[in-house]
Parts: structure tokens; sequence; C-alpha cells
């Protein structure tokens, strides 16, 4: 039995908004058995292009009834029933969301006829509703009101049904099947060719141009939890109503998705990425002397009229280059604000720290290895991280030239390589950003296996033998 749905409502998703009216009418495949209908008083003003759409106006609902004096009936109504609905997450999301909060649980099969009609009564140049009603010869009364659009849904399932040879609706009901999840506009090929393996994912709006990338150790599972977590919030169903198609790149490891999708993100700038779009290199490390003669680090936020030892975009970059500095030249951590505290130097517990702090050490000394730390920072490795291909074919590969992140690709196995500039040639360059230089260089650090030193000017042959 299908309970086939239509409401209308003060805006476009469910956690902030108000159903002003619905309609329920109960199917058994043949025809209508039960109706339901009513108005709703939603608590909150409704927009005036929205009464200009539908007719309902604030008066009109004034003196119906809350949801919570009619949850009772739509829940019975639709208990046990498969949700039928044009653009049926639209209107699941609302009527679960509203009954969940009145103590109501709505777990059902849902079914979605611009899917349907897609799939069974193709080549319409409009799958919405009132188009689709003008090829079908469905003749629609009271358009955008809920009475007047379940109808015209009726009559849609109606000829869905009558012209389901392959009993594609009886495959969409089935548990393993993604019809139901899926926006309304999105093939399910475009989901079955997805790989179950890292990479990163593009949705693309009805005009094909990127509008989110994201990356996955799971690409599958991934774009999957996206529409399968019955969310209410706006983002759930914007991607809903604008991801039109999907597509992917494979990459050998998560690491190389990682810096795909952040390179992507910096080149595309989709509209439905929030994070890595703010400016980079917010932060930076700071030297100065203080009033005892010794060189202090600090990480302070990028001013204009001070010159940075380096810079970053998040303070836990900063944190790490200054944890290694310490370690790596002996610095005392109170000097280079790893310690705040004024208990005693944790340095000096651990024999890394040599004095300064108490002054033990001459500031000569100690100045001398905080200017061998800076000069570090712009004297870095070349190396290349060597790990899983895409297919047992393969190696990827990350090159690093002094210390500033290159490019990445795949080589074969058994690929002897000469040079830096051979290697270049092997790989597609990407623009560095802060965000990958921290990934690649804290990735380093914690598989030093995965790590190989190069030469600045060359490769010794036999050194980069992969």
């Amino acid at each position: 039995m299908y309970a086939i749905v239509d409401i209308e409502t003060t805006g476009g998703y469910a956690a902030a908004n108000g159903i002003t009216e619905i309609s329920i009418h109960v199917f058994d495949g043949q025809g209508v058995v039960e109706k339901y209908e009513t108005l709703i008083n939603p608590r909150q003003p409704i927009p005036r292009y929205i009464q200009a759409m539908t007719g309902i106006t604030d008066e009109m609902v004034a003196s119906a009834p809350v949801f919570e004096d009619v949850a009772p009936s739509i829940y019975n109504i639709l208990n046990d029933r498969i949700f039928v609905a044009h653009n049926v997450n639209f209107d699941y999301s609302f009527v679960r969301g509203h009954l969940q909060a009145c103590g109501y649980v709505l777990n059902s099969k849902k079914l979605c006829t611009v899917r349907l009609s897609r799939k069974i009564l193709p080549g319409f140049p409009s799958y919405s509703l009132g188009n689709l009603c003008h090829s079908l010869g469905i003749t629609m009364q009271n358009r955008h009101r809920a009475g007047g659009d379940t109808e015209a849904t009726v009559q849609v399932f109606q000829r869905i049904i009558q012209n389901d040879k392959d009993r594609f609706i009886e495959k969409s009901l089935q548990k393993n099947s993604k019809e139901f999840i899926l926006p309304p506009h999105v093939p399910k090929e475009h989901f079955t060719q997805l790989p179950y393996t890292p990479g990163v994912y593009y949705f693309h709006d009805a005009k094909g141009k990127i509008v989110y990338v994201g990356k996955a150790r799971n690409v599958r599972y991934r774009v999957n939890s996206h529409f399968s977590n019955n969310s209410e919030s706006r983002q759930k169903q914007n991607f809903l109503r604008h991801v039109h198609s999907i597509s992917y790149q494979s990459c050998g490891t998560e690491l190389m998705a990682c810096i795909l999708e952040s390179a992507e993100i910096k080149k595309r700038w989709p509209i439905f990425n929030q994070s890595q779009k703010s400016r980079e290199d917010v932060y930076g490390i700071f030297a100065y002397e203080d009033q005892n003669g010794y060189m202090r680090l600090a990480i302070e936020k990028n001013k204009q009229q001070l010159d940075a030892v380096c810079n970053f975009h998040q303070l836990v970059e900063g944190h790490d280059i200054l944890r290694k500095l310490t370690r790596d030249f002996q610095l005392c951590p109170k000097l280079t604000c790893m310690q705040t505290s004024s208990s005693a130097c944790e340095g000096r517990k651990e024999s890394s720290c040599l004095g300064a702090c108490e002054h033990l050490e001459e500031p000569e000394e100690y100045n001398q290895r905080v200017q061998e730390a800076i000069d570090s920072l712009s004297h870095r490795p070349t190396y290349v991280i060597i790990d899983e291909g895409r297919n047992p074919d393969e190696k990827s590969c990350i090159l690093v030239v002094n210390g500033k992140f290159y490019g990445m690709g795949y080589l074969s196995p058994d690929q002897q390589v000469t040079s830096i500039e051979a290697l270049q040639d092997l790989l597609t360059p990407y623009k560095e950003n802060s965000y990958i230089s921290h990934l690649v260089q804290a990735y380093a650090d914690k598989n030093p296996g995965k790590v190989r030193m190069l030469g600045v000017s060359r490769v010794v042959a036999g050194e980069a033998s992969f």
C-alpha cells in the first residue's frame, strides 16, 4: 500500500521551516482508498513569495491546527506504508522531522516519482510535476496546493505503474537499492560506478558545473553517506536539490585524495565547499630578542609591518614546526613558547634545554642555535613519498623539492629515474598551499619508511629506483 504525499512549507529545508498544508492519498495500486488533508499552523510567518505561489496566507493558517494536534493522524496513515512523493526526500525530511519532534518515529520505504518517471517514462524535456503532467496530458487542478499536487502525483504514479514492464518499482524497494536515497536527478549508474577505493568525488549541477568536491578513503561509502543520513539541514536539502550528476577520480592513497581535494577546491571554488576557502597563511612564527639578549620564537597573527620566519594557515602547523625546531636544535621550550607555565622548564628535566631560561648559557651561544633553526626553514629537503598505486602495476609518487610540494603521479614498480627534472616530467604538478604542505610533511614524519631523500640537483642512479 502506498501513501502519496505532498506538502506546502514556509521554506526549503526542514530544520528551520514549518509545514503549512499536507495531503495524503492512500493508493492500493488501482485507486485511492483513503484521503487525508489539512492546513497546518506553522507557528511562523509565511514568506510573501510563498504566499503568492501557493495562495496560503497567514490568515488562512491562523485558526488551523498546529502539527502536534494532527501528528497522530498523520503517523497512523503513513505508518507501514510506502511513502511516495514527487522529489520524495524533500517531503519525507519535513514530515519525518516534524513527527519525530512529536515523539513519533517514521521509518518508511520511499519512492520518488521524479526518479521513477525518468527511468520508466524517459524522453521528456522536464520532470517537474507541472511540466511532466503537461507532457502526459494530465490536467492539474489547484497547482502548488497540497491537494491538487497530490492528485496529480497519483495520476503520474498510475502511469508509472502501467508502464513498469521491467518491475523497476519492485527493484527500487529492495533493501540494497539506492534509488530511494539518491537525489531525484542523479542517475543510479553514476553511483554504482563509484569505486570502493581512495579518491576524490565531484557533485555537478544541471549545467555540469562542479558545486562540491570531496575526498574519501572509500569513495562509494562516502558518497552514500551524503544522501542516506535523513538530515533536515539546509546543506542536505541543497545537495538534493542541486546535484544532478556525480563524477570521480581514483587515487592510490588517502593522502593523494586529500591533496587532490585541496587543489581542486582552490582551483574550482565550489559553492558548497566551506572548508579551505579562508585566506592562506593567517599565522607566522616571529623572532625577537628579549631584555636579556636571548632570541625568542613565538606564533602570532601575520601583520604587514612584521616579517615572519615562516607562515602557515592553522595554529597546529606552527606548533608542529616550533616543536620540531625545539627538539632538533636543543632550544628552550620556554623561549619558543612551547611551555607557557611558570613551572620548572620541561626541557631541563629532559636534558634537551641547555639552560638559557636560567641564564646558564650565554645568549651568543643560544642565539646561534636559534639562527641555525631559522635557517633550516629555508633549506628544506628534497624527497619523494612512495606508496601504493591504484593497482598492483604501479606505485604512487609524491615529490617535494626544497621543502615545497611539487606534484604527484604514478610510476611503474621498476621505474628508473636519473634526475629530479626527469621525475618532474612524469608527475602532475599542483599549486602548493599551506594545507597541502603541512599534510605532506606530517605524513612524511609519521611514515619515514615511505620517504626517499633525493639530492637537490640530481637523483643518484639507483637511489630513486621505485
